[in-house]
């Protein structure tokens, strides 16, 4: 029986259809209205607490814009005006994959970048629901949790970047040693514990700490688990088999296509595609490429059949990976989108 893991991520609050995606449920909508930035508290006027209380009684209840313009405090009326636009976002899609996708492939809605990191953190609970090895969990996260990088003594760990800033303020705690320390600012040391083959049970009590971090270089499990995720996260979306590996160089006189994961790796690709020169210290900024190809090529539009797609995954000037996983959605060349 699988375990459990991320009981953050609201997935005990919603149902999955036939299909295998997720249905937007009453529960899952109330959850957003019960966050900080909409929870009435005791200073709330009587019209923003008769909202909340209409909202917890009937998710679905409609809003005017009239009567949010009731609520006293307006910080308060504007974040209901972003909430419910998420509401209604997706509720017109009808399950929480559909509206993921369609925040990127169609007329732009202004929406929180964490409730898209909550979204993509939601559909891969779903999507690695029956996954039994925590390593393939842990470099998940990488989708939904930024990450900080450190390249010292010969590593390349990666670590939960808001959990750095947070143990480089007060004090690291418990694994490994330490992991990263900021250069010329007064931090204390960070020290977490480095999932390997031999320990990487401990991720099951500890998952939604995002508290363990990964040697991603070459070779090593947690860059083989990313790739198994890649090729999860593609084929739920599109129910197109693919098969990703790492690389240690693009070397194809046929580059015909490439993903950036990120911006920082878009950009580079995009300069080495036209035959720009990247400098070096650009180029130290890739943490890994990847080669992807498509199972059917009956799946891929006609000038890429037979070749692959390369992808590549980079830091910014901040040693922080910002992975944009929606960018294996828009930038496929895939003949059908399902």
């Amino acid at each position: 029986m699988p375990r459990e893991f991320w009981k953050s991520s609201g997935y005990h609050l919603v149902t999955r259809n036939a299909r295998g995606w997720l249905d937007v449920t009453p529960d899952l909508l109330r959850a957003y209205y019960t966050r900080p930035e909409i929870h009435p508290v005791e200073e709330s006027c009587a019209v923003e607490h008769e909202i909340f209380d209409a909202l917890m009684a009937d998710p679905f209840a409609p809003v005017s814009d009239d009567r949010l313009a009731q609520i006293a405090d307006q910080d308060a009326a504007d974040n209901y005006r972003v909430v419910l636009g998420f509401r209604d976002h997706l509720v017109a899609h009808g399950t929480v994959e559909a509206a993921y996708r369609a925040f990127f492939s169609g007329k732009p809605v202004s929406v929180p970048p964490v409730f898209l990191d909550q979204l993509a953190n939601l559909v891969l609970r779903n999507v690695l629901r029956s996954v039994a090895d925590p390593m393939r969990l842990r470099a998940a996260e990488l989708f939904f949790r930024d990450q900080s990088v450190t390249t010292e003594n010969e590593t390349l760990m990666l670590a939960d970047a808001e959990i750095v800033e947070t143990y480089s303020k007060t004090g690291g705690f418990g694994g490994l040693g330490a992991l990263i320390q900021e250069a010329g600012t007064l931090v204390h040391d960070v020290s977490l514990d480095v999932l390997t083959d031999d320990n990487k049970d401990l991720y099951w009590d500890r998952s939604d700490r995002f508290d363990t971090a990964i040697d991603f270089r070459f070779t090593q499990p947690a860059l083989d688990a990313f790739c198994r995720v890649l090729e999860s996260w593609i084929g739920h979306f599109t129910g197109v088999s693919v098969r990703v590996q790492p690389m240690q160089s693009i070397r194809d006189e046929r580059w015909s296509w490439h993903i950036g994961l990120d911006l920082e790796s878009n950009r580079i690709l995009n300069g080495l595609y036209k035959g720009e020169t990247i400098e070096d210290v650009q180029m130290q900024r890739i943490i890994a490429l990847f080669r992807m190809d498509i199972e059917d090529r009956r799946e891929v539009i006609e000038t890429m059949r037979g070749k692959p797609i390369w992808m590549g995954l980079a830091m910014n000037g901040s040693k922080q990976i910002k992975m944009k996983p929606q960018n294996l959605l828009t930038n496929l060349p895939l003949s059908t989108i399902q």
